[in-house]
């Protein structure tokens, strides 16, 4: 390695053909940090069978609960994203993670609905700016080659967050309450915080857009940081375009329509996303079996998931990214729709919601690396936190609607039917964003 790069632009050092080990390590954290945004997020999941026991709430209102850290998702996402594309991915992502641990710690100790509403929003909004700042930072650390598969991989953390939390909780829910899941979570979550302060750089991508007064020898801590040669210079257009407010850029007729369709592709598929994470334990439990039984089911829903999120992830190295997205929003659809037939034992539930959670958890993994695709680097965390900020309305309604359902009386299969729809509506919306972009 030479001393000095002799390349001007370091993210086109970044962007080279091979993967220094200390970017893969960066992004592998990011990974993590995503797994502990899908335990956090889940962990409401785990904990909702014996809340709702212990404090008598019916269906209608325990959806409002599951709900809670949703809606903080989208406030986060969509004000955070913005704060990290200003102030930097680092930095943004330290304080999200400081929140999240507050929030998880806060949730073990509430004592009503209404606090735990609230701590669970709180939370949330540090998931919320996590996932802005992960997909951003993992954008811009990968290389060309790997940059689709590792966004898709970060988001295959989700899932892997959630078997491995939900491991852990269905085995602390045998002995304890549902309080040590939450307390399990903060504690993890600030275990990260030394790792994330001390081994994850700011992306050379945002430092150059932004150009600081001491943006060479910042860029050259990042390049040195994760394994690359310093440069002698900066390129001369460093600073020139500035990051504009997120929601004017996105706006812009180059923009506009992309970002409205994917938008609208995020909401729709997040709703029946949501309905499966968010009501298999409760589903369960309700057909007579243990709330630890009922978090098993749930881990073998984000075993599917995570699978398939892996194998969308590597498809994408040979096939075109949105017409995976549009087969498997439809098989989303399919699945959700036959989970809600019901199965006759445990072992048969279980296999029904990997196999929804296969599909579901796939499109919400190929979602990140269109997000990264769509969206130029000024506005890129911006972008991103738009829509999942906006889109997480998706996410809020989903449980809420099919709490309510159930409360009127709907089946688990008409439940089911109505909420699988949402996939369909996102893969009709992506439709209509490949058009637009090959019509660009």
């Amino acid at each position: 390695m030479s001393s000095v790069h002799a390349a001007t632009d370091p993210r086109q050092v970044i962007s080279g053909l091979s993967m220094r080990w200390r970017q893969i390590l960066v992004i592998a954290i990011c990974v993590v940090l995503n797994g502990l945004d899908g335990f956090d997020v889940l962990s409401i999941s785990f904990a909702s069978p014996g809340i709702a026991k212990d404090w008598g709430i019916e269906r209608g209102a325990l959806g409002i609960v599951l709900s809670a850290e949703l809606l903080g998702m989208a406030v986060g996402s969509f004000f955070l994203g913005n704060v990290a594309d200003k102030i930097g991915r680092r930095p943004t992502a330290i304080g999200c993670l400081f929140v999240m641990s507050l929030g998880m710690f806060g949730a073990a100790h509430g004592t009503s609905i209404q606090e735990l509403s609230l701590l669970r929003l709180i939370t949330g909004l540090g998931i919320g700016g996590m996932l802005a700042c992960t997909n951003a930072m993992v954008a811009e650390f990968a290389n060309d080659r790997w940059r689709a598969a590792a966004i898709g991989i970060m988001a295959a953390g989700y899932p892997m967050g959630a078997i491995a939390g939900g491991a852990f909780a269905s085995s602390l829910l045998v002995d304890g309450t549902w309080r040590d899941v939450f307390t399990f979570g903060g504690y993890v979550s600030a275990a990260m915080l030394p790792v994330l302060y001390f081994l994850v750089p700011e992306t050379v991508g945002h430092i150059v857009q932004r150009n600081p007064d001491n943006a060479l020898a910042r860029v050259n801590r990042s390049l040195t940081a994760i394994g690359h040669a310093p440069v002698a210079a900066l390129p001369a257009d460093s600073g020139q375009e500035r990051p504009r407010i997120a929601l004017s850029r996105l706006m812009q007729p180059d923009l506009r329509s992309r970002t409205l369709l994917l938008l609208l592709a995020y909401f729709f598929h997040v709703m029946t996303f949501y309905y499966i994470l968010k009501w298999i334990p409760k589903i369960v439990v309700d057909m007579g079996y243990a709330p630890s039984a009922a978090g098993g089911v749930l881990v073998w829903a984000n075993v599917g998931g995570l699978i398939g999120s892996l194998l969308l992830s590597f498809l994408t190295l040979r096939f075109g990214l949105r017409y995976l997205m549009i087969g498997t929003l439809l098989m989303s659809t399919v699945m959700v729709v036959l989970f809600g037939r019901g199965q006759a034992d445990l072992q048969g539930l279980a296999i029904a919601a990997a196999a929804a959670g296969f599909f579901t958890n796939a499109g919400m993994a190929g979602f990140y690396p269109l997000m990264a695709a769509t969206f130029p680097t000024e506005a890129r965390a911006g972008g991103t936190g738009f829509v999942i900020g906006l889109g997480r309305g998706g996410a809020v309604l989903g449980p809420v609607a099919a709490g309510f359902l159930f409360q009127f009386g709907a089946g688990l299969q008409g439940v089911s039917i109505a909420m699988g729809l949402g996939s369909l509506l996102g893969a009709l919306a992506i439709i209509a964003l490949h058009r637009v972009k090959s019509h660009a």
